[in-house]
């Protein structure tokens, strides 16, 4: 059966739809033709250099991304800007661009959803609603039974892949915890919603020092509050990807369908104190 670049950006919206994006994203077709044919996709979290040479060097005839290459308002493709020399490279390899960020984050087995599924969770719900059942940003749910936040971390260091910076907790190491609040990618936005202040942990990715410290400080103060885990960007919303390509696999029969390996994460080491 062949499919071109618009049937599979059909599919997509299907799966994901645009509707579910932010007012600020920018999901969707970036570049390519409509009408071209595409055999083979190879997914990924992040466009840079090194996921472009890998989709060229393949034959990939499309890459879909989570991340949109272009997010801001962007006045310039020329290509002495690394923006520009990434598209440059795959109109001329006629591999296609296709995006599916936060209508991807929201949806039943998206982002978020494989985050949880991935730790056990169970009476999983969005940690905001959205305008259909299981619809909505980030995950709250309970663990099949409690543990600690330090068992919990290690949990998630035998799942999430490895990067520089590992997986960082503030709270105790012995506290209990069951509820758990998980947010795939960014989420210090969700810090002050309802069930993640009533959760025990709060795990998501770029939380940033005063936003941290303000919650831990508010937590003990008051003596409720989320312990906080803190895991690479890249790392959690990578597992997403696996469980998108077999939708996709589903969905369009006899495309050659791949996921990047590649670590897109930005560090690349730490040093100890």
């Amino acid at each position: 059966m062949s499919f071109s670049l618009a049937d599979v950006a059909r599919v997509s919206h299907d799966l994901w739809p645009l509707s579910g994006a932010e007012d600020w994203d920018a999901p969707g077709l970036v570049s390519g033709d409509p009408s071209s044919r595409v055999d083979s996709i190879l997914l990924v979290v992040d466009v840079v250099a090194e996921t472009v040479a890998e989709a060229v060097d393949t034959g990939a005839d499309l890459i879909l991304a989570h991340h949109p290459l272009l997010l801001r308002g962007v006045t310039s493709v020329a290509e002495d800007r690394y923006k520009g020399a990434l598209l440059a490279r795959l109109i001329r390899a006629n591999c296609g661009l296709l995006a599916a960020h936060t209508n991807a984050d929201v949806v039943v087995d998206g982002v978020s959803d494989v985050f949880a599924q991935r730790l056990g969770l169970v009476d999983v719900r969005p940690i905001t609603a959205g305008t259909a059942p299981g619809i909505g940003l980030g995950r709250v749910g309970r663990l099949s039974e409690p543990t600690t936040l330090g068992a919990l971390a290690r949990r998630l260091a035998e799942f999430v892949p490895p990067t520089a910076t590992g997986i960082r907790a503030s709270g105790g190491y012995s506290d209990v915890v069951e509820t758990v609040a998980l947010c795939g990618g960014a989420g210090d936005s969700l810090l002050r919603e309802p069930a993640v202040q009533a959760a025990d942990v709060y795990i998501t990715s770029d939380l940033r020092h005063h936003p941290v410290s303000e919650s831990r400080e508010q937590t003990l103060a008051a003596g409720v509050g989320p312990a906080l885990i803190d895991v690479s960007h890249w790392a959690s919303e990578w597992l997403w990807l696996d469980v998108a390509a077999a939708q996709l696999r589903r969905a369009l029969p006899g495309i050659r369908i791949e996921v990047s390996d590649l670590r897109t994460d930005p560090w690349d080491f730490v040093v100890t104190q």
